[in-house]
């Protein structure tokens, strides 16, 4: 579908069944800054193309949160730098309160836009942040929200790889790259991730010494 098709779903179709055209216009703009959803653009298309691979729900649902965070900084600040030690950890609790403090010290360090936001935003970032994490299947509860560490899957791995080939990062950078926290895999791991999906038949994957080889 092209940009033309999803605006013309969302607004004239009403395909998310909003009740009113404001309605439906404020969710088209949030789902178009979220998702891109135009297939001229490489990294969608990817997206587009790994949603279909996909073979399960479980798959999908995180195929989508990869794209929403190679598309949304304070997603993938939040996943890398908060969440994926949570996820490292089995049972371990994700609070509303832990995250908005690590959303002000973000906003007196690496990003003071954070620290423009008030309290009501803060807060509503949080609790947005963490009702998708759980649709996306890195968390489960309603009230009490654990974190939960993502099965090795094809296809969010693979809008990864294509995300990090359209910045022409190296291959030797790839292998190690920050990145992969996002799904849960340190740095160090990504090799071996890589690797058992080499031999699940998911990807082509081989390094020998500094050669690397990786197609998808």
């Amino acid at each position: 579908m092209t940009l033309a098709e999803y605006r013309r779903a969302v607004l004239e179709e009403n395909a998310l069944a909003r009740g009113s055209e404001a309605a439906r216009k404020k969710v088209f703009k949030e789902l178009k800054g979220r998702y891109i959803l135009d297939a001229e653009q490489p990294l969608f298309a990817s997206f587009r193309q790994q949603w279909v691979r996909s073979a399960s729900d479980h798959e999908r649902a995180l195929t989508a949160y990869v794209l929403l965070t190679l598309n949304d900084k304070t997603v993938a600040v939040i996943s890398m730098d908060w969440l994926f030690p949570h996820l490292r950890r089995a049972s371990s609790d994700l609070r509303i309160r832990d995250l908005e403090a690590f959303l002000r010290q973000l906003g007196q360090t690496a990003h003071p836009e954070v620290g423009q936001w008030s309290p009501i935003t803060l807060t509503r970032v949080a609790q947005h942040y963490l009702a998708s994490i759980r649709d996306f299947g890195l968390a489960t509860g309603t009230i009490r929200k654990i974190a939960h560490r993502p099965a090795l899957y094809g296809s969010p791995v693979r809008l990864l790889l294509r995300a990090l080939e359209l910045l022409r990062t190296p291959p030797l950078q790839v292998v190690r790259h920050e990145s992969f926290k996002i799904l849960g895999i340190a740095p160090d791991e990504v090799i071996d991730a890589l690797s058992q999906l080499n031999r699940q038949g998911d990807i082509r994957f081989r390094m020998q010494a500094d050669v690397v080889e990786l197609s998808l």
